[in-house]
């Protein structure tokens, strides 16, 4: 694959919430689909000179990928819920490099028997091995657990390559019924989130901190609600009785993510805290929803820029297991440059979001390979990024 370097950058976002900025580098190297090497232009000098395309950032900040934690795709970049067609791509347009789906419940004509659950998983897994729309990467294939599923649907699953599961959807009498599923699938390398606060549109179960408590699951989707949040006292119970993740997400209640992640912050536990859309959903489809979620942050909260980008980008990584989502070594080479929009007060990004200003994207790189140059969904940015072949 080719080798691409990134130069100039102003600002360095790290992705790692203990060292959430980096400020003794101004270039990337990214070979093969990774981050090779990360230093000044005059340590990197011969590999700038070696690489096949360089993007000329032009002191602009540069940032890994946003991962959305909650999306839900269907079987193709289109929303039969919204009638919307390529909406993943237009994520991507957002800064969002890679998604995470919280079950593909929005197929037309969603199967609840035993075989078809597990069958749209496989499928859904299987279609999103195969296509990246605008160069995502979906993880996609996420079994909606239903009664009648055993620990050998989760074995057979597991060897299909599905390895997500969500609760909050299925057939169950009482949700305390799943209790023993949840520990089996577990068992099984399956990770579990579960559906939090009262019922969505597409039929989930009303869900309190004492149920999600005895459930266990790995991840409490949208803690702040999906869309109608949980009382206060409830997510308190999650955030100071567990160690489960806490999800915030944009359709969601914004009073809600805003205690909770203030909450987090005093009790140093912003590392259970990830970030998600919860869309396609009522809220329509919304390309901006995982950086709108980062600027209310960073603007609200209120939290440092770069620490609020870790809450959607180093802190999802951890908690799913994946090589993205950080500017390292070794990561994936999935990169966002964005700048203070023209017309605003700011004159970087950082300032742009403290000021509860969205910042304009002017490259997005998935792989190691530049998708796009200029956001279509953002505003235009002060400083351009711009591409050239490289001089070897």
């Amino acid at each position: 694959m080719a080798t691409l370097a990134v130069t100039r950058v102003g600002t360095l976002f790290s992705g790692v919430l203990e060292a959430p900025q980096i400020d003794d580098a101004d270039t990337l190297i990214c070979r093969d689909g990774m981050i090779a090497a990360i230093g000044t232009a005059a340590e990197l000098t011969a590999e700038i000179a070696g690489a096949d395309q360089v993007l000329d950032v032009d002191g602009a900040t540069v940032a890994p990928g946003l991962i959305d934690s909650h999306g839900h795709p269907t079987l193709g970049d289109y929303t039969p819920r919204q009638k919307a067609v390529d909406f993943l791509d237009s994520y991507v347009h957002g800064g969002v490099t890679r998604m995470i789906s919280a079950g593909e419940v929005h197929v037309p004509g969603r199967p609840r028997d035993r075989e078809g659950v597990k069958a749209l998983a496989v499928t859904a897994r299987a279609v999103f091995e195969n296509i990246r729309p605008g160069g995502m990467r979906v993880h996609a294939g996420n079994v909606l657990l239903e009664p009648t599923l055993t620990e050998e649907d989760f074995r057979h699953l597991v060897r299909c390559g599905v390895w997500l599961a969500k609760f909050g959807f299925g057939a169950y009498a009482d949700p305390l019924d799943a209790v023993d599923q949840i520990r089996i699938a577990k068992s099984c390398g399956l990770l579990v989130m579960c559906h939090a606060g009262g019922v969505s549109a597409a039929g989930s179960a009303a869900l309190r901190a004492a149920e999600i408590i005895k459930l266990g699951p790995h991840v409490c989707g949208h803690a702040n609600g999906g869309p109608t949040a949980m009382p206060d006292t409830d997510v308190d119970r999650l955030l100071y009785d567990t160690e489960m993740a806490l999800q915030v997400v944009q359709a969601g209640n914004l009073r809600s993510a805003l205690r909770l992640v203030r909450r987090a912050e005093a009790a140093a536990v912003l590392h259970r805290v990830v970030v998600g859309s919860d869309t396609p959903s009522g809220f329509g489809v919304m390309p901006l929803a995982v950086l709108k979620t980062v600027v209310e942050l960073s603007a609200l909260a209120p939290l440092e820029p770069a620490v609020s980008w870790a809450l959607a980008t180093g802190n999802v990584a951890q908690v799913w297991g994946l090589p993205a989502g950080r500017v390292r070594v070794g990561a994936a080479g999935d990169l966002v440059v964005l700048d203070a929009p023209l017309g605003g007060i700011a004159s970087d990004a950082a300032e742009a979001m403290r000021n509860g200003d969205m910042p304009g994207i002017t490259a997005i790189v998935t792989d190691a390979t530049v998708r796009a140059l200029t956001s279509r969904n953002t505003p235009k940015a002060r400083r351009v990024a711009t591409l050239a072949t490289g001089g070897h």
